[in-house]
């Protein structure tokens, strides 16, 4: 798991830590990280250090500091590295140490964009995480830079660190540099894919409450997913009821039946339409169409909002039992629903419940997923580049392809979703839900292989996903 705790708290654990380590511990800490980090990305890209073009852009803060002991650091190896504040004034004991070592340090003026365009590595260092609104003249054409591979300190510049949202020009990294723990930034659509690869470097903070966010590493699942016991029967692995498909989506019935059993189902009910029937028989003869025992619900893919089985999933929501609610089936949501249903919008989607602007959903999905599980009890898991899940927690996923957009993706998701939930009785439903979708991304990793894929071969690629998870081991 990565945490990203609020300034709030990560200014109160650094004070904490000043006052029982020597003076400049923690700064030395994170120059020391930062340019080992900057090195092995100046190596990545050009193949080595000495006389590679490094512009480090210091700001006045504490994270300018950081830059430029780094700064320091990276002269001494032999790169070429200038210096160019962005304010009045800089940390000055960091800028008498970049000047001992060689680094040319002066005051940014005019043209100098051109000066960073041309450089092999740019460490941003201008605004740190008590920065906001966005990069502000003349700096605001750092944005259209291309060229230099870009490494922020603690955080792109222009970013609020507390939020996803993203309220003005940014310079996008290739790679964050981050100290003692995450910020929530790096962690929420849509400002995490501004921050490129995340590095936390632990510096000694030790006084942190409980994490804002958490973001789920393909090696958290691998330490959680269920494996099947000596002891087990289809029972006790869990029996998914499949409540998807109708005359125009026949596909949806087929990919989340096809997905449950994928991910570890005991056994998959459809209940359906009879075409959609046939084709699932066809597909999963190992599928049992009909009403029976049932441990988990999948609801809604490919079900329209005047389908009569709208009917079955009013009745499977009011059993109590833990449900994957999708698409056809949160177009009339009960007034009342709880933890253990699983609500599991697209943007799009979650704007019409709420009655929002789908761009403003996009601008701050988390901020709408609260609002939708405060309405409802239900836990959110809102699908995106980066899936948001609100529960009792706030939790993140971005372990898939950007190839994953693509028709049916979602009643893939459904579906393991629907045999995690059916496999964890009594789980926490947003721990779940968040394993469920790094799975999927991890499944649509290794079906795409960088290139084009569908969503059946999402489905079908999961075993091996979880046999390829980090940590994965067939005997735990």
């Amino acid at each position: 798991m990565i945490t990203a705790h609020l300034v709030e708290d990560v200014r109160r654990a650094e004070l904490a830590a000043m006052a029982r380590l020597p003076p400049g511990t923690l700064m030395q800490r994170a120059a020391a990280a930062l340019d080992v980090a900057c090195a092995q990305a100046l190596r990545d890209a050009t193949g080595g250090i000495v006389g590679r073009a490094v512009v480090v852009l210091v700001g006045s803060g504490d994270n300018g500091g950081d830059a430029l002991f780094a700064a320091g650091r990276l002269a001494r190896r032999g790169a070429a590295v200038t210096a160019l504040s962005t304010a009045e004034r800089v940390h000055d004991e960091g800028a008498r140490a970049a000047r001992r070592a060689g680094v040319r340090l002066r005051a940014w003026r005019a043209g100098d964009e051109d000066v960073c365009a041309a450089a092999d590595l740019l460490i941003d260092g201008i605004a740190g995480i008590g920065g906001r609104g966005g990069l502000r003249p003349p700096f605001e054409g750092l944005v259209a830079l291309d060229g230099p591979v870009v490494v922020a300190v603690d955080i792109p510049s222009g970013l609020d660190a507390d939020s996803g949202t993203v309220t003005g020009e940014v310079m996008a990294a290739d790679l964050t540099v981050t100290f003692g723990t995450a910020k929530p930034a790096h962690l929420l659509g849509p400002a995490a894919g501004l921050c490129g690869r995340l590095l936390v470097v632990d510096i000694g903070l030790s006084d942190l409450p409980a994490p804002a966010v958490e973001r789920v590493e393909p090696a958290d699942v691998a330490a959680r997913w269920r494996r099947a016991r000596p002891t087990d029967d289809k029972y006790s692995r869990g029996v998914v009821g499949v409540v998807a498909g109708g005359p125009d989506y026949t596909g949806a019935a087929v990919l989340a039946v096809e997905a449950a059993v994928r991910a570890g189902a005991g056994m998959v009910r459809y209940l359906g339409p009879e075409h959609p029937t046939e084709i699932v028989r066809q597909r999963r003869p190992e599928a049992v169409v009909g009403a029976g025992r049932v441990q988990a619900w999948v609801l809604g893919p490919g079900v329209s909002p005047d389908d009569p089985a709208q009917q079955r999933i009013r009745e499977a929501l009011a059993s109590g039992e833990p449900a994957v609610v999708d698409a056809g089936a949160l177009a009339d949501l009960p007034d009342a629903l709880g933890p253990q249903h699983v609500l599991t919008p697209h943007a799009g989607e979650l704007a019409r419940l709420l009655g929002a602007w789908r761009a403003d959903v996009e601008a701050d999905p988390l901020r709408h997923a609260r609002r939708l599980h405060e309405r409802t009890g239900a836990t959110v898991l809102v699908k995106g580049s980066v899936t948001t899940v609100v529960g009792d927690r706030v939790l993140t996923a971005a372990a898939a392809p950007d190839w994953l957009s693509t028709a049916g993706a979602g009643d893939v998701l459904a579906g393991i979703l629907g045999a995690a939930l059916a496999g964890r009785p009594g789980g926490d439903p947003a721990q779940t839900a968040a394993d469920a979708a790094v799975l999927h991304g991890w499944a649509a990793t290794l079906a795409s292989a960088g290139g084009p894929l569908s969503a059946l071969d999402v489905a079908d690629a999961v075993p091996a996903a979880l046999t390829s998870l980090p940590g994965w081991d067939v005997r735990a």
